[in-house]
């Protein structure tokens, strides 16, 4: 293994982290402190993207999501012989957020585990599909067309992930991404439902991937992370 790609599993396994412990630290922080409105939420899940994506970007293209990945390599805009490595450094970033939340706060709030409301699994089914086909979106966006002018592009996959905790928050926890989902479920033994995390979450991302094919995109650039580019 190349130091090439040790680095950019390593950014993406960082990233993930980040992401996760930033998240769900959130989530099971405020359920101690008596719970936060949704907006306040939102904002912090924007920050838990965003704030990985300045940092790794130009690194590894962070992705941070194992169904990112996944549409990245579909839609021919990655190698998919990178991919199982971008995917387990992710899971292994995920794990450790979520060990470092237990050991911060014990094992509350399902250590921010997603789950649907009760009888409501093709509900959140559907929800899940949707926003991850919105993100999914966003990275093509920002993959295809660059950073953009002062970087705007890279808000716009944080800028989904918090539209979807507002919207669908209260219905799904609103996941989008496996590795978030599973790392805090095993760890703190809450499986409800969750195959509908694992389920529509990878569909939606081969719905855009599908749909979406790269045009001319280089795979060396690795997805997100390219500079701005003109057609």
């Amino acid at each position: 293994m190349n130091g090439s790609i040790v680095r950019r599993v390593g950014a993406e396994s960082i990233g993930t982290a980040l992401l996760v412990g930033i998240g769900t630290g959130t989530i099971v922080g405020a359920v101690r402190l008596g719970g936060i409105p949704i907006a306040e939420l939102a904002v912090a899940w924007f920050l838990a993207v965003w704030i990985p994506i300045l940092l790794f970007i130009r690194v590894s293209g962070a992705h941070l999501n194992p169904a990112v990945t996944l549409a990245l390599a579909a839609s021919g805009r990655i190698d998919w012989r990178e991919a199982p490595l971008y995917v387990l450094g992710q899971f292994a970033g995920a794990f450790l957020a979520s060990a470092c939340v237990l050991c911060a706060f014990g094992d509350i709030a399902h250590l921010g585990a997603t789950v649907p409301a009760q009888g409501n699994e093709l509900h959140a089914f559907l929800l899940e599909l949707a926003f991850t086909a919105a993100l999914v979106t966003s990275v093509f966006v920002l993959s295809d067309r660059g950073e953009g002018r002062r970087r705007w592009r890279i808000a716009l996959p944080p800028t989904v992930v918090a539209l979807a905790t507002y919207v669908i928050g209260p219905w799904t926890g609103s996941s989008l991404n496996p590795a978030r989902t599973l790392a805090p479920a095993v760890l703190s033994g809450t499986y409800t439902d969750i195959w509908v995390y694992l389920t529509a979450i990878p569909l939606g991302a081969l719905l855009i991937a599908g749909c979406w094919k790269s045009r001319s995109v280089d795979r060396l650039d690795r997805g997100p992370g390219r500079e701005e580019v003109t057609t």
